[in-house]
């Protein structure tokens, strides 16, 4: 094998190792952002069962406001009953008095109602607010992952970086722009192997003397139909 193709294909290992890297650290965002929008139902869950706490416990609240302005009327009536002197009048706030405390009996039974209302909407939004905190330890522990990911990886490209870039210093002048060139325009494929006289990059087969100066590998040879620098595969 020539050694400007032989030199060519390790800086095309660097390379399209660095493509890679590139590629995956182009995808940590994405997995970021797919980490946290896991969250987004947790927290609909948590701000749904707070609303319906809030409403349950004001419903209680109006309950004992309810009561409480009925007990107020019928101290009121009491003292009006107190006061007068007719017998009908004295009838009459005795059935508004009945009255007002058979609205008590009924809120009272609504009361307790609200209040299981409330415990059982109280169970549900810890039980949320639990969901939500066990959620919120996963994602940190995946964003912690990705952000070591991301350490590794600008790591490993910063060594292939340096690595590549003592190997290019080191292809013959007239091969790297060549190869460079290819690299840009062939998806990362500059260097094919060539078997049955087929190019490994386009897939096309060659002509005769193109496969036969690769064979010999005495010079650069490219593939006339895509222009990848070929080399005889093992």
């Amino acid at each position: 094998m020539l050694d400007e193709v032989r030199a060519l294909l390790i800086l095309q290992d660097r390379d399209r190792r660095l493509m890679a890297l590139a590629k995956d650290l182009e995808k940590l965002p994405i997995d970021e952002a797919r980490a946290k929008s896991k969250l987004a139902g947790d927290e609909a869950a948590v701000s749904k069962a707070h609303d319906a706490l809030l409403a349950a416990e004001l419903k209680v609240k109006k309950i004992e406001l309810d009561t409480e302005t009925r007990r107020t009327t019928i101290k009121r009536l009491k003292i009006q009953q107190f006061e007068t002197r007719k017998n009908d009048e004295y009838q009459a706030f005795n059935h508004e008095i009945a009255r007002y405390e058979k609205e008590i009996d009924g809120f009272e039974t609504l009361e307790l109602q609200a209040m299981d209302a409330v415990d059982h909407c109280r169970e549900l939004h810890q039980a949320a607010k639990a969901a939500l905190a066990h959620t919120q330890k996963l994602i940190a522990e995946d964003l912690a992952s990705i952000a070591q990911r991301q350490q590794r990886m600008l790591a490993e490209q910063s060594e292939v970086s340096a690595d590549r870039a003592n190997l290019a210093s080191k292809v013959p002048g007239s091969a790297l722009p060549l190869y460079e060139r290819l690299m840009r325009t062939k998806l990362g494929l500059a260097v094919a192997p060539m078997a049955d006289n087929r190019c490994g990059g386009c897939h096309m087969k060659v002509i005769a003397s193109t496969a036969i100066n690769a064979q010999a590998g005495k010079e650069l040879v490219q593939c006339e139909n895509c222009g990848r620098i070929l080399y005889m595969a093992d």
